[in-house]
C-alpha cells in the first residue's frame, strides 16, 4: 500500500519549485538565539486596539505586549513574558471596529485598564517598540504615564522597508515575506507577528530588522518648522515630505519635516533659497527616542 503524502510533504515538495510559494500558520516560538548573558537586554513591543483614531477623544479597548530580550547584533534571544488586557469604553464599540478587530462589546464588559500592572511589566524594558508608535504610544502616554519616559521606535517608519527590498511596511506584507500568516488585528498576536519580523535577516546588510531598527532609533532628528510659508508653495513642501500641523495640540500651525542632523543645513538652505527666497532661521527641535511621536513632541 502506498502511504498518502502528508501536509508538510506536500509544502516541502511545492516549496522545491521556483513556481509556488508555501505560508506557514504562525506559531508563536519561545526561543530564538541561544545567549550566554553577552549583555542582552530586555525590549518591549506594544500593540493597542481602539475606538478610533483620535489619541485624546479615543479609547483603548485591547492592549497586547510581549517582552523580550535581545542581543548588542540585535538579534532576538527569546520571549520572556507576554501581557494582555481588554479595557472597556465609555461608549459602544463602533461596528467598523468590530469588523476589524473581533473585538466586542461583550468581550471587554467589565474590564478596566489597571496602570499598576502595566507599569510593573513595562519596568525594566530599555525600549518599547510598535508598529506605528506615533499612534500607540500617545494612546498609552495616557493611560500609563510610566511609558512616557521610556525609549520608544517604530517598526514602520523608522526602517526604509523599501530599500531592503520590500514593498510595503504592513505587517501582514511583512509577515508572508517571511513565509508566515496570523491571525491579525488582536494585539499580542500581532506582537508575536512583529516579533518574528525583527528576527528576519534583511537580504542587502546581513543584519536583523531589530538591529536596523535600533541603530535608526538611537539617532537624533531635527524637527523643522516651515512657519508662515506661502499657500502658494505648499505642494513643494509636501514633494519635499513636509507634514501638516493643524495646531490643535499646541503645536505650531504650520509644515514641519523631520530629518536627520546631518541634513538639517541643507533643510534649512532649501527653505531659504525655495520657500522664503530670503534669510530664514527656522524654529527646530531636538528629538530623541525618548520623546520622538510623543504628544510632548
Amino acid at each position: 500500500m502506498t502511504a498518502h503524502p502528508t501536509l508538510p510533504d506536500i509544502a516541502l515538495r511545492l516549496e522545491q519549485s521556483p513556481d509556488y510559494r508555501v505560508l506557514r500558520r504562525l506559531v508563536p516560538r519561545a526561543e530564538f538565539t541561544p545567549c550566554d548573558g553577552e549583555g542582552a537586554k530586555t525590549g518591549l513591543l506594544l500593540d493597542v486596539e481602539t475606538t478610533g483614531l483620535d489619541p485624546v477623544r479615543d479609547e483603548i479597548i485591547e492592549l497586547g505586549m510581549v517582552k523580550f530580550s535581545y542581543l548588542p547584533d540585535g538579534r532576538i534571544s527569546r520571549v520572556i513574558d507576554a501581557f494582555s488586557c481588554f479595557n472597556q469604553p465609555s461608549i459602544a464599540i463602533p461596528s467598523e471596529v468590530i469588523a476589524l478587530t473581533g473585538i466586542t462589546d461583550e468581550m471587554v464588559r467589565g474590564h478596566r485598564f489597571e496602570e499598576d500592572p502595566v507599569n510593573r511589566f513595562v519596568s525594566d524594558a530599555v525600549v518599547t517598540i510598535a508598529h506605528n508608535a506615533a499612534f500607540d504610544r500617545k494612546f498609552m502616554e495616557r493611560y500609563a504615564p510610566a511609558l512616557a519616559h521610556k525609549a520608544w521606535a517604530c517598526s514602520v517608519s523608522e526602517i526604509e522597508w523599501r530599500s531592503h527590498g520590500f514593498e510595503g511596511s504592513r505587517l501582514p506584507y511583512l509577515l508572508m515575506k517571511a513565509g508566515l500568516f496570523h491571525e491579525a488585528h488582536r494585539a499580542v498576536d500581532d506582537c508575536l507577528a512583529l516579533l518574528e519580523v525583527l528576527a528576519l535577516r534583511l537580504p542587502y546588510l546581513d543584519r536583523t530588522a531589530l538591529s536596523v531598527l535600533l541603530e535608526r532609533a538611537r539617532r537624533k532628528t531635527i524637527r523643522i518648522w516651515a512657519e508662515q510659508s506661502p499657500f502658494e508653495l505648499k505642494d513643494e513642501l509636501k514633494r519635499r515630505g513636509y507634514r501638516w500641523s493643524d495646531g490643535a495640540d499646541g503645536r505650531p500651525r504650520s509644515w514641519y519635516i523631520d530629518v536627520d542632523e546631518d541634513t538639517q543645513a541643507a533643510e534649512i538652505e532649501f527653505l531659504q533659497k525655495t520657500i522664503y527666497q530670503r534669510g530664514f532661521e527656522p524654529r527646530i527641535h531636538i528629538l530623541t527616542a525618548f520623546d520622538r511621536f510623543s504628544v510632548r513632541a
